[in-house]
């Protein structure tokens, strides 16, 4: 009898191990590989949290696998978990230096049904990265991608003004072009690209701007279940929406911004794109605090459907 009871208990210790895919703009080695990680690591402390409440059966307990997959571009990232190849897509959205990156805000509005569920933000640190051995005096070239050569540019003039620049698809790629040449290169890249690749840091944080951050952006399909995995107790929302508004018409801006004032909600970004629909025709992306389940954000936006000719919720999302 002991001996039945033990093979059913063993039977009921078995752990569902469920595989969590998670896809950022690549090659390994760059910013966007470390925001997905993590973005991965916040999952793993989820999935602890709430236990088996996200089993596929109630009481089953899992274990959570996570997988990181890179993608060539923005594009086929986005893609990729709009088809469900993934279950999270890790995309760059704004620096503080460059400013907005243009084409996933585009593609979320024109091309895509995804849903932002979270934003990271990853500080920027550029370190000069050389073969073993090389002096910082001997460096003759410098290569990176052509954002990360902008953002060191100070420090270049100062200690390399003689040195020439050429630009790479990524700061990954320029780590391995120098880890495979014999000549007195360097490269812009992260600490992990030198661990890659296995080069010497010979000299560290030498981006201009000590502050420099990039947002990132955590995307996944509507109806994914695991989402909740992300929500954190305490932290804000702030919610991503884009509209059109009537061309040529005086003060249609100043009517829209004026929906949420009326409310004393506070927006965080405006910024205006072109609408695709012809020369001068504009959309704009708002961000602003707060959910769309907050009384008084739903009311100021159903009160903007009523001014605008298009209006898309992008996300509420925690950051």
């Amino acid at each position: 009898m002991m001996k039945a009871e033990s093979k059913i208990s063993a039977v009921c210790e078995v752990i569902i191990e469920m595989n969590i895919q998670i896809g950022y703009l690549g090659p390994m080695g760059t910013f966007s590989e470390e925001a997905a990680r993590r973005v991965g690591t916040l999952l793993e402390k989820g999935a602890r949290s709430v236990g088996s409440s996200v089993s596929p059966k109630p009481g089953e307990p899992v274990q959570y696998s996570v997988h990181y997959s890179p993608y060539k571009g923005i594009a086929a990232l986005i893609s990729a978990v709009d088809a469900g190849e993934i279950d999270y897509a890790v995309v760059p959205a704004e620096n503080s230096y460059e400013g907005s990156v243009s084409p996933t805000w585009d593609i979320l509005f024109h091309d895509s049904s995804a849903e932002i569920i979270r934003e990271v933000l990853v500080s920027v640190r550029h370190h000069l990265l050389v073969q073993r051995g090389t002096k910082l005096s001997s460096v003759g070239t410098v290569l990176s991608h052509p954002q990360a050569l902008a953002q060191c540019r100070r420090f270049l003039s100062e200690h390399l003004p003689n040195a020439k620049q050429f630009e790479t698809a990524s700061t990954a790629e320029a780590a391995r072009v120098v880890s495979v040449n014999s000549l007195p290169l360097a490269a812009i890249g992260t600490e992990q690209c030198a661990s890659i690749y296995g080069l010497d840091i010979v000299a560290r944080d030498i981006q201009d701007l000590q502050n420099n951050v990039t947002r990132f952006l955590v995307l996944s399909k509507g109806d994914n279940e695991r989402k909740s995995l992300l929500v954190e107790a305490g932290l804000p929302y702030k919610t991503s929406i884009v509209c059109a508004i009537e061309r040529d018409r005086p003060g249609s801006l100043y009517e829209l911004l004026g929906v949420f004032a009326a409310k004393q909600i506070n927006l965080t970004r405006i910024e205006s794109r072109p609408s695709r629909q012809g020369y001068g025709d504009y959309v704009f992306f708002i961000d602003v605090e707060g959910t769309v389940t907050d009384a008084a954000l739903k009311e100021s936006l159903d009160r903007l459907s009523e001014k605008v000719i298009s209006l898309k919720v992008l996300g509420s999302y925690q950051y």
